[in-house]
Formats: C-alpha cells, structure tokens, sequence
C-alpha cells in the first residue's frame, strides 16, 4: 500500500433507520455525490465506511445521511453493541406492532364481514365500533409503513411501503366516509346478488388484514438480518483485549492489547491465545493452530518458530516477539474479508424490490386515472371514488408481501427439523445457482479427533507390548495424540511381563515426545524424521521405516515407541473422516456439483482424503486469507461457490462465498458467517441444505409468481368496475391462503438419511 493510499482520511458511522437494500443505496448514492469521497454501506451491520471524510468532518457526512431521512452517528470502537441494540430494539418494535394488529384484526374481520351480511345481526353504530377497533392497527401498527412512506415522498421515492401505507389509509379512510355519509343505493354486487346497503364497512377488514401480513413478513425478515449481522461482533470478540508484556527488566506487566507496539515481547502462559502475529523468543510449547490454519494435529513450536495472533498457548510458557499487531494480524485481516463479503451481499436488491420500483407508482397513477375517468362517465363521485378505491386495494401487495416470508418460515422451520439451520434469504436465493462446494477437511470432512488406526508392532512384539509402555507415558501428557493412545490402550488387559504403568522421571521432548522410566526401564515416544532421528537412538528397522512412510503416504502420523535404544513398534495416528462423507460427497456430484477440498493441512493428508472420498480437486497448506483468496478465485472463474467449514479459520472464506454453509459443532466465528448451519454431525446434510434451499427458492419464485399475476390480472377487473369490496377483500384472502398453502409443501421434503435408509 502506498503513503497516499493510507493518507486517505475515513470515517464509520453508525447508520439507523434502514429497512431493506435501497436504503442502504440511497444513502450510498448521496454520501457518494460529496466531493471526493466513496462510501460503502453495510445493511447487515448498519454502518457506513465513508472514505474521503476524516473524524473532524464527521457532521458534513451525518447532516448528508439524515438529509436522506436516516440516522447518523460517530461509530465508537468501544461500543460494539450498538448494532446489537438498534436490531433488538428493531424486532422488539416490530413483535410488539405485529401481536397487537394480530390481537384485532381476527375478531374485527369477523365482525364486519358478518355485519355486513347479516343486517338483522347488526347493532346501533356497529360501523363505529368496528372503525374504532381498526385505529390501533391502522395507526401504531402501521407507523413503520407511514414514517418510511413520508420519508420517501420526502425524498420523491417509493417503495413497498408506500402501497402499505397508502392502501391502509384510503381504505380506512373510506370505511370513515361512508359512516358518516352513507350511501342510498343498494349494496355492492357480488355477481349472484347485491349485499345489503351499510357494507361499506368490510374496507376496514382490507385495511387491517393487510398491515398484519405486512408486519408478519417485515418482522421475520428484520430477525433473519439481524443474525447476518453477528458476525463482525463475533470476531471482535475473539481478539485478546489484554497482554503480558515484557519488560527490559525481565518482569511483566498487564496492559490493553492496543498498546502492544510492533518489536515489543509479550508473554503467553499455557491456555492463553496470541495477541499478536509475533516469533517464538524463548520457551518450548504445543499450540492449537486449529482456529487459524485448519491443521488437525496441534504443532510443537520452540525459539525461531512464528505463531499466529487468535491460536492457543496449550502447554509451557512462551515469550513472542511481535511482529504485526493490531489491524494487521492476520484475525484482524479475516475481520476485515468478512465485512467486505457482507457488504458486499447486503447490496443485493431483492426481486420484489425491483420490481415495485415501477409498480408502486403506476398502480398508483392507475387508480387516480381510473377513478377520473369514471367520474366524467358516471358523473357519481361516490362510484368513481369507490372504484378507483378498489384498483388501489386490489393491487395492494398482501400475497406479495407473503411470498417470501412465508416459504422462508416454512423452509427454515422444515431445515431447523432435520438438523440445520437457515439464516437469511440471500442463501435462498444463491444456492439454486450453486455449482461448485469447496470443503474444508479438519472437523468438516473428519471428525476433528485423533484416532489410533494401527498398532505396527515390531518381530517378537504383540500390539499390548507397545500400546501399554506408550499410554503409560502419554497419560501424563495433554496431547491429542497422546490421548488417543490412552483411550485404545485402556481397553487392553495388563498381563504378566507387560509394562503395569509405573512411570518415573517423566520428560516431555517439545516438536518431538516424550520420554519416562516404565517399571523402572527407560522408554520413549514420538514422532522421527524419516531423514535421521532427531533424538539418539540407532538406525529404524527397515519394519518400522516402512509402518513411517505408510503412515505419512495416508495423510496420518506416525510415532515411534522404543524401550531404551530397542524399538517396540510404530503407532499409526489420524484424525478420522466421518461415516457420511463418501455419502455426501457422492451426491454433491449426482446433483452436477463439483467438489474442492481446500485445508490447511498437508498435501499428503489432502490427497489421501480426497482419494477416499471422491473429490474432484485438492488444495493444501492454504492459510485462512488464502482460503477465501481461493475462494475470491472460483467465483473470478465464473463459478458459484458454496464454502463448507468449522473453524475460525474458515469464517473469512464462508463470509467471501456464495453460499456459507458451517457445521454446527465447530466454533461461534464459523457459524455466524455463514449463511446456512447443519446443527447434526452429518455431512448428508450438507446435500439437505442445498436441495432444500432450492426447493424454497422454488417455492419463493412460484408464490412471486402468483402474486404478480393476481395483480395484474385483478386490476383490469377492478378498473372495469366489476369489483366491489367484498369480492377484493374475498381475492385477496384467497391470494395469500394460496400462497400459504404453496409454502406449506416444504414441510413435506425427506432428508438424505431417510431416503437412502
């Protein structure tokens, strides 16, 4: 990067007020008309990086962003809850308007439409009672649709919205009109007949029936963004907020992370997590670099070794030079991947919102056109107004609204079910595009637990010769590998001539063993350079050589047991694939997609697995910026990527993926980027959260479907004069129940496991 690039001032602000994809273009399009500067906004988290702007010209870019009817304020590091707050308070609002209109709108639909039926059933001002019960809804519960309508007309736009707002208003404002000014004339036609005069009052069922199923829909929709939108959080969560750092003296002293200076030491006891990218000075340990480099088997570093900020410190005390901190380490660089990613999807308009950008205003142009044209053929303002009433209700989007939040409630509800979990429409929409699933292996494809898969004893030993003297040294360690050793060999018998378990003068060997007396004889384990042996010793048996690159050729690990310079046998250690990988991996494929296994771990250990399995293609030893550099790639290729992984060091490339999918066991980081979740530890599920996205989206562009030819269809009608209220409120009901009743075939989708059971 050049001095001019990091010249260039910026600012966060914390935006509020926004409801869907536009707004956040809206305030995009405006900060971007400013003199030299480009801003990005990120619906998910609701902030705004304005470029070109620094801290001291903050009111310039909050008086634009309010200019444009939103909320606007200074981001503040030390607050990072705010988003949090403003999407709580968000849902709150929302469940609140929602119980209340549902409360009403189910007693006062009956009521009116049966009033309106029945004369002999109606009671003095039954009409006002009915009106009365409606303003709650039409009033508090709509204040969402209201204050976004005038914030638009303000700003000479439309949206969704204003058809809501405007629907609910003139419906409600007609219903008010014809209490107070009755119409004469007989009642409406229904095709076989004419209600009884005093109908007028079924307006009222349109109105509220219509702010419910859009308050529905806006609710489930603000919950499922606010989940999209943890995932920054959880990443700054995850830096270490405090560190150990050293003193010329020799001592340490607690300070904030943020203090910590490039060329600084700082000291990381045992179960401690780096704080900064850095290089092993003093001290011998093993750390988890799991989270970060996706290996399987936790590394033995010593002095001159370099570690990663956000890996753990598992066993001895450890003095790191530091040599990135702060935004530059590489968890702050995923930090910074993911949220580019998320902006980037958070920019994605949704297909209703493109197309109300022309239907919103010529529905509205229409019925004004309509209702004048009937006013100079009838002469009546009462019929032309009353028309011209029905072509804006008729158009109203109610099954549109529908469309979308009732398949996604459906489908998350039916994937919750069988064991995953969907987090937001974008994941609905992109995998019926899916063609390519990148994996990754460590805790994905493999159970993430070390395994003793073979005991190679040498001539004249049994297996319980080796494994017994091995796990009597290895319970004294904390290693995976040593604790995979312990687990198999307790359920070997001690017998007669065998090692009991005595151990004294227990040593462990760092990047390499251990080593102990056993009955009072010297014994050692650990892994050995097919090269020459680290540690002294004679030469391996050509056995064991042999067991050694077997072991390395499988992707597993290899460890030596020896009784004083004699080699007793060679245990063979890997981390297992899990029982439904070949399942899964075989139809991924049947469905056309094509496999990469992308991990960090050997290219030996990537090969064997991916031979095992079927995959089309391997990429090793790939670190996480690199993975979702890999990632960033496929989709250069022209390729629609869906991610599949478990660790920290995978959130960056489910963030930068097409289609994030996490296993559920695997870290808090992972599953907030990504945009689908399998909770059960199956990888058929993986092919259940494909199809039965895709079946959703289906569903979703099938409900669309319906909903815009309801419209249009039913406005001609409308416009003719043929439709009286109560057959639009009849249409529309039977618009939405259609469209419900479509969305409900999701429940019926079979997973994987059942079908091939």
């Amino acid at each position: 990067m050049t001095d001019t690039a990091r010249a260039v001032p910026q600012l966060e602000l914390d935006i509020s007020g926004m409801t869907c994809a536009a707004c956040a273009n809206r305030i995009e399009r405006k900060l971007n008309k400013l003199d030299g500067v480009t801003a990005m906004v990120n619906l998910a988290t609701e902030r705004a990086l304005v470029q070109g702007l620094g801290p001291d010209q903050a009111e310039l870019a909050i008086s634009t962003v309010e200019k444009a009817g939103y909320g606007a304020f200074v981001h503040d590091d030390e607050d990072d809850t705010w988003t949090q707050r403003a999407a709580e308070e968000r849902s709150t609002s929302l469940r609140r308007r929602l119980a209340v209109a549902s409360l009403i709108t189910v007693p006062l639909c009956d009521i009116t439409i049966l009033l309106a039926l029945v004369p002999g059933w109606r009671f003095p001002y039954w009409q006002l009672f009915c009106v009365l019960l409606a303003v709650p809804i039409v009033t508090w519960c709509a204040w969402p649709f209201h204050r976004a309508t005038w914030r638009g007309l303000k700003h000479r736009s439309l949206s969704m919205d204003t058809l809501i707002s405007l629907g609910a208003t003139v419906s409600f404002g007609w219903a008010l009109w014809t209490l107070f000014f009755p119409s004469r004339d007989a009642g409406y036609w229904l095709g076989f007949g004419r209600t009884p005069a005093g109908a007028d009052a079924i307006y009222l069922d349109v109105a509220a029936g219509m702010v419910t199923f859009q308050l529905a829909g806006r609710y489930f929709e603000s919950r499922a963004r606010r989940q999209a939108g943890e995932v920054l959080h959880a990443l700054g969560n995850l830096a270490v907020k405090e560190v150990r750092r050293l003193l010329p003296d020799g001592s340490a002293e607690t300070v904030p992370a943020e203090a910590l200076a490039t060329g600084e030491s700082y000291v990381v006891l045992p179960g401690e997590r780096f704080v900064a990218d850095g290089r092993i000075t003093q001290g011998a340990s093993t750390i988890d670099t799991s989270a970060m480099t996706g290996e399987s088997v936790p590394a033995e570093v010593c002095t001159g070794d370099a570690v990663l900020g956000g890996t753990t410190n598992l066993t001895g005390r450890l003095v790191v030079l530091a040599e990135a901190v702060g935004a530059r380490t590489r968890l702050a660089q995923m930090a910074a991947i993911a949220d580019e990613a998320q902006r980037r999807k958070s920019r994605v308009q949704k297909l209703a919102d493109r197309v109300t950008q022309y239907f919103v205003p010529a529905v509205i142009v229409l019925a004004i056109l309509v209702g004048i044209g009937w006013f100079i053929a009838s002469g009546s303002s009462a019929r032309a107004i009353s028309i011209a009433v029905a072509v804006l209700i008729i158009a109203c989007p109610c099954a549109l609204g529908l469309a979308t939040p009732t398949a996604l409630m459906v489908g998350v509800g039916r994937a919750g079910q069988i064991g995953i979990l969907v987090k937001g429409q974008d994941a609905l929409e992109t995998s019926g595009r899916i063609d390519t699933v990148v994996l990754d292996k460590t805790g994905t494809l493999t159970t993430g637990v070390m395994t003793v898969t073979d005991v190679i004893p040498m001539p004249g030993h049994s297996p319980a010769d080796v494994l017994l003297p091995a796990a009597a040294i290895e319970s004294h360690s904390e290693h995976p590998i040593a604790a995979a050793i312990v687990r198999l060999a307790a359920d070997l018998p001690t017998t007669a001539g065998r090692a009991t378990g005595a151990v004294t003068d227990f040593a462990a060997l760092p990047g390499w063993g251990a080593r102990a007396k056993v009955d009072g004889v010297e014994h050692t384990i650990g892994r050995v350079e097919l090269g020459g042996l680290p540690v002294v010793g004679d030469e391996l048996p050509e056995q064991a050589t042999a067991a050694l690159e077997a072991a390395e050729a499988a992707g597993a690990v290899g460890v030596v047991v020896r009784r004083g310079q004699e080699v007793l046998g060679v245990v063979r250690v890997a981390d297992q694939v899990k029982g439904s990988a070949k399942a899964a991996i075989d139809a991924l494929r049947e469905l056309g997609l094509r496999t990469v296994l992308l991990t960090g771990d050997s290219q030996r250990a990537a090969d064997a697995v991916a031979a095992e399995l079927g995959i089309d293609e391997v990429r090793a030893r790939v670190l996480p910026d690199e993975k979702s550099a890999a990632v960033d790639a496929l989709r250069e290729q022209g390729r629609c990527v869906a991610m599949v992984g478990d660790g920290i060091n995978d959130s960056a490339a489910l963030a930068t993926a097409n289609l994030g999918i996490a296993m559920g066991r695997g870290t808090d980081i992972a599953m907030k980027s990504a945009d689908l979740i399998v909770v059960r530890d199956d990888l058929r599920a993986v092919v259940d959260a494909v199809h039965l996205s895709r079946n959703t989206l289906r569903t979703i562009k099938m409900n669309l479907v319906w909903a815009f030819g309801y419209n249009i269809a039913a406005i001609p009608i409308a416009a003719a004069g043929l439709l009286n209220p109560l057959i639009a409120a009849a249409a529309m009901a039977m618009s939405s129940i259609l469209v419900v009743s479509n969305s409900l075939r999701l429940r019926t989708y079979e997973p994987l496991a059942e079908r091939s059971a």
